[in-house]
């Protein structure tokens, strides 16, 4: 392309902010899939090398700038606690929130070797983020990733080996629990991020999210409760006494969910998490047998 990178690059930020894109995609894009070196970059410094063609960075550029794709999806990878995690519209951008939830596992699952050397769900796996943060803090568990879709599974697979976690990780197809009837009552956790949203809610997310993330994982049905519905009811069948049940839900749903909860009737110890911006994003419960009441797993 005329005129070089450092004009191309002064173009297309100011495409950015005529369409209220943030400027830092831009660098972020440079930096993890052209190669660019963060510092020559920020320096504008003269003999900045650039990984790939201009033509083909500028056609990227232009894919977000007009079809709205997320950058993640642009660069096939994305950074999530301290993993980079290939990524594809098969399935969900990892956010910064949700890694939140492997913090709150750790602190409920302290002290208890039956809950660091037990058999664990991440149910509607994605990418795998949470398998795998889950697979690094517990070494003597075994996680189950399981996911309705074999590309988004094909996809937290490839993501396993690249961290070196897959001999942590067992990864099956299916709704739900479905895959894990076999281990049925011997779950010491699992933990998701279902689909939350209202069916209508979706269709008025930004164009980034409802042009180009996987539906499937964002369709909760009419009250955006129907998944976490799904999970309350079905996991007493699936966890061991005292076994863990947390999920992450959309803001102003916690209400719902907790009562969700102690409707079923065979739950304690239940309790809301915030997320950064201190709105209730997660909810955690301890499964309790009915002939079992106030039962406490022993460490």
């Amino acid at each position: 392309m005329e005129g070089g990178f450092w004009l191309w690059y002064e173009q297309a930020r100011d495409r950015a902010i005529a369409h209220q894109v943030p400027l830092g995609e831009l660098d972020w894009l440079l930096v993890e899939w052209a190669g660019v070196d963060r510092l020559k970059l920020r320096l504008h410094d003269p003999d900045l090398a650039l990984g790939v063609e201009l033509t083909r960075l500028d056609g990227l550029w232009q894919r977000r700038i007009h079809e709205r794709v997320p950058v993640q999806y642009l660069a096939g990878m994305v950074g999530w606690r301290n993993f980079r995690l290939q990524v594809s519209p098969s399935v969900l951008i990892p956010r910064p929130e949700t890694e939140l939830i492997v913090d709150i596992v750790a602190e409920l699952t302290a002290g208890h070797r039956r809950f660091k050397q037990g058999l664990w769900a991440d149910l509607g796996t994605g990418s795998g983020a949470i398998a795998l943060s889950l697979a690094e803090n517990m070494p003597e568990a075994t996680i189950w990733a399981i996911d309705r879709s074999a590309e988004a599974l094909a996809i937290a697979h490839s993501n396993a080996q690249l961290t070196g976690l897959s001999d942590r990780i067992r990864f099956a197809q299916g709704h739900w629990f479905e895959p894990l009837a076999p281990i049925a009552g011997h779950l010491a956790g699992m933990v998701s991020n279902p689909p939350y949203i209202p069916s209508q809610t979706v269709l008025d997310l930004d164009p980034e999210v409802m042009l180009h993330e996987p539906h499937l994982a964002l369709d909760g049905g009419p009250d955006g409760l129907d998944c976490l519905r799904h999970l309350a009811t079905t996991a007493p069948q699936y966890l061991m006494p005292g076994g863990l049940w947390v999920v992450e839900l959309m803001a102003g749903q916690a209400p719902a969910v907790m009562d969700l909860l102690v409707d079923c009737g065979c739950y304690q110890s239940i309790a809301t998490y915030p997320d950064l911006s201190g709105i209730d994003r997660f909810v955690s419960a301890q499964y309790q047998p009915p002939a079992q009441a106030n039962f406490e797993l022993a460490p």
